[in-house]
């Protein structure tokens, strides 16, 4: 996969927007970068995440407090810490911030759990194409995913929900990635539309049915294809 940047973005919905930006702007410390009202009744509040865009989607209808989606956690690489310090945001989402450099951390990690390491593994390797640090561990560009097996991890089959819902890819070519990906064995979660002249997506999904966004943004890329 030909990654346009080399980190990994992170999309977390909610519906409590004041609470939410004062804790991942002021205690956390991410930089608010743009609004992007992105359809739907949900605006994206778009914060600055060590190279990585963390997504705050502030979703207006009620959100329903689903069972966890396999994204259980995001590691910070922060240069104010000593040593890790753990927080849950005010929807209970989990984040820590780790000194740079901390286990070899120094962009973001995601904590990822999954009912098959074995199944995950090749899902990483062949589909995405990811560089294997252990069997517990992979780079996707520069940024890194830790995984831990628990069969009784539910299935996700439902985008909308409270909490850390989905990882992005910024790509070149949208719809090559996505056919890709589909054809090595990926589930489709969503075909590929535009976003007017700013992206072009697509969504898969993991062996766990984790959404996984394949974006190709003009900032980035240049036009978009006709």
């Amino acid at each position: 996969m030909r990654l346009a940047k080399p980190f990994i973005d992170v999309g977390v919905q909610t519906n409590e927007r004041e609470s939410m930006l004062s804790f991942w702007g002021q205690t956390v410390g991410l930089s608010f970068e743009e609004l992007l009202k992105v359809g739907g009744g949900t605006h994206q509040l778009r914060h600055h995440c060590n190279g990585s865009v963390f997504k705050l989607n502030h979703v207006r209808a009620p959100l329903q407090r689903l069972p966890k989606t396999g994204y259980q956690g995001l590691i910070l690489a922060e240069d104010s810490v000593d040593e890790p310090v753990t927080m849950l945001d005010p929807d209970g989402n989990r984040v820590t911030l780790v000194p740079q450099g901390y286990d070899g951390i120094d962009q973001i990690a995601i904590e990822l759990s999954v009912r098959s390491l074995v199944a995950h593994h090749q899902f990483f390797t062949e589909v995405l194409a990811l560089e294997a640090v252990s069997d517990r561990c992979y780079l996707w560009g520069e940024t890194r995913l830790y995984l831990s097996e628990d069969p009784n991890q539910g299935y996700c089959d439902v985008m909308q929900g409270l909490g850390y819902r989905y990882l992005t890819a910024q790509v070149f070519d949208v719809d090559y990635e996505h056919e890709r990906a589909l054809s090595l064995g990926a589930t489709e979660g969503r075909g590929v539309v535009t976003l007017g002249e700013t992206a072009r997506i697509s969504f898969i999904q993991d062996p766990d049915g984790n959404w996984i966004e394949l974006s190709q943004r003009a900032s980035l890329t240049g036009p978009l294809p006709a």
